[in-house]
């Protein structure tokens, strides 16, 4: 081949929609060629010797210019050529992510008494990320969370947080999140916006996304994991049961703090244990 080249993010991953164009010292253009699903760019299209200008482009990327010698053997090997994404913003590699509930967390943190704290999880949900390949702001993330699944490690008190009272998970046995866009706010998070619907009620809520990284796991998969915050309003959502105990001090504090500590396999499914 007379020209190859590997097209790669920072982290190594493959941009396969890489394309590389050549052109002499007068700006004419003497090839064009596409990377494929690996990131390589193989083209025959045979250069003379002389001095060349490789450009590499790929949507959501920043592009990058370098200067290349054919030699007598009409070979240009650029090698590997690391893009970053636009505004300096990284995400694991684009396509279909799936969140492994056995090694994420659902949580959400509510005030006691106004002295401390009492936090619960869902044990059982579901959830699907998609990473747009062009453009990071196109991805999108949808969850599903049993509501009567909540545990705060009381009986009791679980059993209050399923009525009508609360959660009113009989009536309404799952709380959703789709998410209607993302904004960038920092080198490795965003702002994720969308719509939660918990007791039949619609309400945007937004979520704090930071990425933490993204590696290869012991199954021959690859995982990236994320950690999210939000606060959401109980009154938002007709949650409007309260005890108050003493000089106006509440029960349950009407604001909770929603954490979410998640890892991702790549593909639409999880590995099989």
């Amino acid at each position: 081949m007379a020209l190859t080249a590997r097209i790669r993010t920072k982290d190594g991953w493959a941009v396969s929609h890489a394309v590389v164009t050549v052109t002499d010292m007068t700006g004419t253009q003497m090839l064009r060629a596409e990377a494929d699903a690996e990131g390589a760019v193989r083209d025959a299209t045979e250069l003379a010797p002389g001095a060349y200008t490789v450009i590499v482009t790929a949507v959501g990327y920043a592009p990058v210019a370098s200067s290349a010698i054919v030699t007598a053997s009409r070979r240009a090997e650029v090698g590997a050529v690391t893009l970053a994404r636009q505004g300096g913003t990284e995400l694991p590699p684009p396509g279909p992510w799936t969140v492994d509930p056995a090694h994420s967390t659902v949580a959400a943190v509510a005030q006691h008494l106004g002295i401390s704290s009492v936090r619960g999880r869902f044990t059982e949900f579901s959830a699907s990320i998609e990473i747009a390949p062009d453009e990071v702001t196109r991805s999108r993330v949808e969850a599903v969370i049993r509501a009567a699944s909540i545990d705060t490690g009381n009986g009791m008190r679980d059993t209050h947080l399923r009525s009508a009272d609360f959660l009113d998970a009989e009536t309404h046995p799952e709380i959703t999140y789709r998410s209607t866009g993302l904004t960038v706010a920092g080198p490795d998070r965003w702002t994720v916006h969308g719509d939660l619907t918990l007791r039949g009620v619609v309400r945007p809520v937004d979520l704090d996304l930071a990425h933490l990284g993204v590696g290869a796991d012991p199954w021959g998969g690859t995982r990236a994991a994320f950690r999210a915050t939000a606060e959401l309003h109980r009154e938002d959502f007709a949650m409007n049961y309260n005890q108050v105990v003493q000089a106006g001090i509440a029960a349950i504090g009407t604001t909770l703090r929603v954490e979410l500590d998640i890892q991702a396999v790549q593909g639409d499914t999880l590995p099989r244990a």
